[in-house]
């Protein structure tokens, strides 16, 4: 994860309460006033009731009315679809969520539809100043742990967490140079900014800072304070969940590693300079997360996918797999079928996926098998699962 002078990481996503989520929030009161702190919050797909409780009571008098306050909010909502509740007794926290869409922008508008049918008080997951304010203590963590950085890099979505760490950074260090990173499908800020027009849209990894509009307080402090932003694809935000998982063994989600993809896109932009990457999430399904692994080990072909013509006799497969064990190769799927169009009519097609030590491990296994006389094309390994 090194770029000359070094690279430091705060991993923000291990952070107790949802504040980096880019989440959009309501507030209403807690029926039954136990507290003069109790309130609901509403996310945009989740809705929390928290209570910061204060009378020894509290937590009892919270449980006993469970049931009663599920039933108001089950009632309430009959309008916009029934919540799911849950109690969570270690945090003393009731919780109530609704999930909507694919991106932020589309369970924000769901949280909007939910803030309008009830009644509530909109609070912005970015647009808004003390959620920009509080995301700027970020910048001031890292700065007691590493107070001479050259550069820092962080995520943008709608530009709240940039924008509060480019306040604060810039208060302490006003020479830090700050850069945001953009998932290139959603150039949103980028668009914002340089007076462009790139297309916004389609199904990214990086779906917490997939945003289509900035926000209104945000677009100037990031005009200001923010010295570039660069667009990161799709396989350089894979390349940094993987290198997050097999490297620094946390686990990343697209958003929250789109730093580190900037810095692995562009190495030359930060080497010889001390930088620091907020990882900001680590909401990743892992089943996704499986297969970035795996597509990771294909590009380093480490997993090779490659297609045969073979004779349909006997002993030839047997042949195949003893000569690749011969190689050091390990097998890891095979695919033998012989009623295709495209297939000779004594002939067979043998799909095989192999694991190797590396690229010139997979040459090296390629062309002895041309040499033994076969015709390996070289498939995706994905294709072939």
């Amino acid at each position: 994860m090194s770029a000359g002078a070094g690279t430091g990481l705060d991993p923000a996503l291990m952070e107790r309460i949802d504040v980096f989520r880019g989440r959009t929030y309501t507030v209403e009161p807690l029926p039954g006033g136990l507290t003069n702190r109790n309130y609901k919050v509403t996310t945009a797909g989740e809705a929390y009731v928290v209570r910061h409780s204060t009378p020894a009571s509290a937590d009892e008098l919270a449980v006993d009315r469970r049931a009663e306050y599920e039933n108001s909010v089950r009632a309430a909502d009959a309008g916009v679809g029934a919540p799911e509740v849950a109690y969570r007794p270690d945090d003393n926290i009731l919780v109530i969520g609704w999930l909507e869409g694919e991106t932020l922008t589309d369970s924000e508008a769901r949280a909007e539809a939910i803030a309008k049918a009830r009644g509530l008080t909109w609070v912005h997951p970015y647009d808004d100043e003390a959620v920009i304010a509080g995301q700027g203590t970020v910048a001031l963590e890292i700065f007691e742990e590493v107070p001479d950085l050259d550069v820092l890099v962080v995520p943008i979505g709608g530009g709240g967490l940039i924008a509060g760490i480019a306040i604060a950074a810039k208060s302490v260090r006003p020479d830090l140079d700050i850069v945001g990173v953009e998932a290139a499908l959603y150039p949103s800020m980028w668009n914002a900014i340089k007076g462009e027009n790139r297309p916004i849209g389609g199904p990214t990894l990086a779906e917490g800072i997939a945003v289509k509009n900035v926000g209104r307080l945000t677009l100037p402090v990031v005009r200001a304070l923010v010295s570039d932003i660069l667009l990161v694809s799709e396989p350089d935000l894979e390349r940094a969940v993987n290198t997050f998982a097999t490297r620094q063994k946390t686990m990343a989600e697209g958003a929250g590693a789109a730093g580190l993809a900037a810095m692995l896109a562009e190495p030359e932009r930060f080497r010889g300079r001390k930088v620091g990457l907020v990882l900001c999430g680590g909401n990743i399904d892992p089943r996704i997360l499986a297969t970035i692994m795996v597509r990771a080990l294909e590009r380093e072909n480490r997993i090779v996918g490659f297609r045969l013509t073979i004779p349909d006799r006997p002993g030839v497969l047997g042949h195949i797999a003893t000569r690749l064990g011969e190689l050091g190769a390990n097998i890891l799927e095979v695919e033998h079928r012989r009623l295709l169009l495209d297939v000779p009519a004594k002939g067979a097609r043998l799909d095989v996926t192999i694991e190797t030590r590396d690229s010139a491990h997979a040459q090296a296994i390629l062309a002895a098998l041309v040499n033994d006389g076969y015709q390996p094309v070289r498939v995706d390994a994905a294709d072939l699962w």
